[in-house]
């Protein structure tokens, strides 16, 4: 998004880092992460993310949820997050929702297509929202609320050298299951991350209009 000469601001909770005044800012995004919604006890920073997505929400500011993030304002929403049926770590499609269709963010997207996972939870749809896509076994991979207010499970921001990272780090996650794919599997799919990185820029891109 530096191509419209947006100002880009990084909260790394891991380094310490404090939330910025959310006057401050016209979007938050929030990405993934390994720890659950629900662990606050050992990671202090959840219920100040927490609060502070709520405050952006009722601000009508411009909030973007990937993975964790999506759990996390599924949360603040009022729904409940839960272990899934199945962990997703790889690539596997997901079913764009008729209503999807109603809904510019979404409706120039593929009905069907390979997205990257990588989760062991997932939530309820929240109350207000609109289920706009789902997978075999998570039957909400994203969710709108609102006009501003954009969850996805999935991610599409990934690169190849993303996931690489993502496997060195997390390489005790990949066991052995029916949606857990090898890493060499993830790595070999250079039109699947040319695919969802566009489908993110699209998404940017939408927004982005709407604040113009």
């Amino acid at each position: 998004m530096t191509k419209k000469d947006h100002i880009l601001s990084v909260t790394k909770f891991y380094n310490g880092d404090i939330l910025p005044s959310v006057d401050g800012l016209d979007w938050v995004i929030v990405m993934g992460g390994s720890m659950n919604i629900y662990e606050d006890d050992k990671y202090p920073w959840l219920t100040w993310e927490k609060h502070f997505l709520e405050e952006a929400i009722k601000k009508n500011k411009i909030v973007i949820d990937i993975c964790l993030g999506s759990q996390l304002i599924a949360d603040v929403l009022g729904s409940k997050v839960y272990k899934g049926q199945e962990k997703e770590i790889g690539w596997y499609p997901i079913q764009v929702t008729t209503e999807a269709q109603n809904y510019a963010v979404f409706a120039s997207l593929p009905v069907s297509f390979s997205v990257f996972h990588w989760h062991g939870d997932t939530f309820d749809l929240p109350p207000g929202a609109v289920r706009l896509a789902s997978s075999e076994v998570c039957a909400n991979q994203a969710f709108i609320y609102g006009d501003r207010v954009l969850g996805l499970q999935f991610h599409l921001e990934s690169t190849k050298d993303s996931v690489q990272q993502i496997v060195e780090n997390c390489a005790s996650e990949l066991v052995t299951g029916k949606y857990i794919q090898k890493p060499e599997e993830m790595l070999a799919r250079d039109d699947d991350f040319s695919n969802i990185n566009t489908a993110m820029y699209k998404i940017l891109e939408y927004f982005a209009n709407l604040t113009e």
